[in-house]
């Protein structure tokens, strides 16, 4: 396994390795030791998957403490466009963002410790999204920020029309935001 760094303090993009053969492949999505080795001391108490056609936005998502997650990402199937945002006040990096495209074949995975926004974006059909989470879904603690929100400046890529819920196409911008984190 290889730990990339993105630029941002904590938020890790994780190459796995992966042994493939005629047959198919194989490789470990997770492995606590050599994460905590790699300096991700997370414990994981909750998993998610999302399926989704092309163009389905997801996002920008967070739970406030005390029910904040971490959440370790990947493709199972398709590709997204994954962005995550720094909203830890004091970070030298607070209101940026990193964009990744992960997908069902590079495995690509990434760690997004607490204290970020999260949100993805379908590039295929019948993409199948997965995450492990640090902390349990707590609906009164769910946040939520304007996925276009100018302040952020996110490229999405050619996405004109992205496919949104009713809740994130009313989320608040980023300037009318009061970090918890």
């Amino acid at each position: 396994m290889e730990v990339v760094e993105t630029g941002i303090k904590n938020l890790l993009i994780i190459k796995p390795k992966v042994f493939e053969d005629d047959r198919g492949y194989f490789f470990e999505s997770f492995n606590q030791e050599k994460f905590n080795d790699c300096g991700i001391d997370a414990t994981f108490v909750q998993d998610n998957e999302s399926r989704s056609m092309k163009h389905v936005l997801r996002g920008l998502h967070f739970q406030k403490p005390p029910f904040a997650q971490g959440k370790l990402v990947r493709v199972m199937h398709g590709s997204v466009l994954d962005v995550a945002v720094d909203l830890r006040k004091g970070s030298p990096t607070f209101g940026h963002s990193k964009s990744i495209q992960l997908s069902g074949k590079d495995k690509l995975m990434l760690w997004i410790p607490e204290g970020f926004a999260h949100g993805f974006v379908t590039l295929e059909y019948d993409t199948v999204f997965f995450y492990k989470c640090t902390g349990l879904y707590n609906k009164d603690s769910e946040g939520s920020i304007r996925w276009n929100d100018p302040d952020l400046d996110i490229n999405w890529g050619k996405i004109d029309n992205p496919i949104l819920s009713g809740k994130d196409e009313v989320a608040p911008f980023f300037r009318d935001f009061e970090s918890p984190f």
